[in-house]
């Protein structure tokens, strides 16, 4: 592990050099995606360079090591996450296709007529709506756990949705709307007092947090590569075997089959089972070396520097006048949601973006929890290991020219 250099990490990822508006960039939009390290951007280019090929059917030179590197990634990535088998860890789109992928392959075997699904009021679109139509399907019931005013779990209120219907938990580890970082510990270690599997939305976790799935024992933990310093289009689903064994795939085609004929087809043995098709190979081999990166750097020390920025750049937004801060948990990751005054975030964040700071704006794809706070949606400030006080100072000025513009 390397010694924590910021001026060190700032060089290693090429973008954070460019400028926008004939301004240095400063990039506060990692919760909806990272940039990548050269490392990263590197490992890709040698792999359409020098082994470009498909993967696990060809005997030929170049299969053989693309074949190597995309299972060492998974393997990696086993060891990381502390799984008990490489084989409870599949290759996905991302969260959002991870998540699908149990809505539907567990949801088809175990949901039926009168259970129930419960979820939190905090939740991300990709982890509200597949069950939604999971429960319209199977006449099913959707229970969603209240949140406090300062976007907390009311964790008495779950208790108290847990029953002999229940089927599944699903909750997000960090809420990408409001930072709120969830006890997924006691969430996970509740429901299996009733014997309910939990799946865990690790989309905002995994690039803040060591994560370790038999301590934690949720029964499916998903994440993306893209919010991890990866590239976009991959992700992981960690799921514990029994279940996986009991579950049906959830797409057809090559790789996940055993025997096929007219008459009968078979399926393939994990992980192959839920993995249809040619995988995206760049994007795993990418994931790996982004892996290597955080893992160079360490992530408690990414997770503590982002902490020491979140805190800098609460108090310092928290000193404007009408400026408001959406989401005040006690537990939260490096995101950071807020008004000014009256001022629609997306005027706000119009003129932000021309004094060349990327904030996301509008609902975050979490609708409900802000229509929870009669708000239009927030401005989005999300901080990553790359970040800066000075790039805060920046964004802390233009908040307050977008005040002094509408007064």
């Amino acid at each position: 592990m390397q010694e924590f250099n910021i001026h060190k990490i700032r060089e290693d990822f090429p973008i954070i050099k460019r400028e926008v508006y004939n301004k240095p960039l400063v990039y506060f939009d990692n919760a909806a995606t990272t940039q990548k390290p050269q490392t990263v951007i590197d490992a890709i280019v040698r792999y359409y360079s020098e082994d470009n090929s498909n993967i696990h059917r060809g005997v030929h030179y170049l299969s053989q090591i693309s074949t190597l590197a995309f299972e060492d990634t998974r393997k990696n990535f086993q060891e990381y996450i502390n799984a008990k088998h490489h084989y409870e860890l599949i290759f996905t789109k991302g969260t959002t296709d991870a998540i699908n992928l149990v809505a539907n392959s567990y949801g088809k075997v175990f949901v039926n007529e009168g259970d129930e699904v419960i979820i939190s009021a905090l939740e991300h679109h990709s982890n509200l709506v597949p069950w939604q139509n999971l429960c319209e399907q199977k006449k099913a019931r959707l229970r969603i756990i209240p949140v406090n005013e300062n976007g907390e779990i009311i964790f008495d209120e779950f208790v108290n949705l847990l029953n002999e219907r229940t089927k599944l938990v699903s909750v997000a580890h960090v809420s990408n709307a409001l930072g709120t970082v969830n006890p997924i510990k006691k969430i996970i270690d509740k429901a299996h007092e009733f014997n309910v599997p939990v799946l865990i939305d690790g989309a905002q976790g995994l690039a803040h947090y060591k994560i370790d799935v038999q301590e934690l024992d949720c029964d499916f933990y998903a994440f993306s590569g893209h919010k991890f310093y990866a590239p976009m289009g991959v992700g992981m689903l960690y799921g514990k075997e029994e279940w996986l064994n009991k579950m049906v795939p959830y797409q057809f085609g090559g790789e996940m089959v055993d025997q096929v004929s007219f008459e009968k087809t078979s399926y393939n043995e994990l992980p192959f089972k839920f993995e249809a098709g040619t995988p995206n190979v760049d994007a795993v081999i990418g994931m790996n070396a982004a892996l290597e990166y955080v893992k160079d750097i360490g992530v408690e020390n990414i997770a503590a520097y982002e902490s020491e920025l979140l805190s800098y750049a609460t108090g310092e937004l928290s000193k404007i006048e009408g400026v408001r801060i959406i989401g005040t948990a006690r537990e939260k990751a490096s995101v950071l949601s807020f008004l000014i005054g009256d001022i629609h975030p997306y005027d706000a964040g119009m003129i932000i973006d021309r004094l060349g700071i990327a904030v996301r704006t509008g609902h975050h794809c979490a609708q409900p929890i802000l229509d929870s706070f009669n708000i239009p949606g927030t401005v989005r400030a999300s901080f990553a290991v790359y970040n800066t006080k000075e790039e805060i100072n920046r964004l802390v000025q233009a908040v307050i020219q977008v005040k002094n513009m509408f007064e």
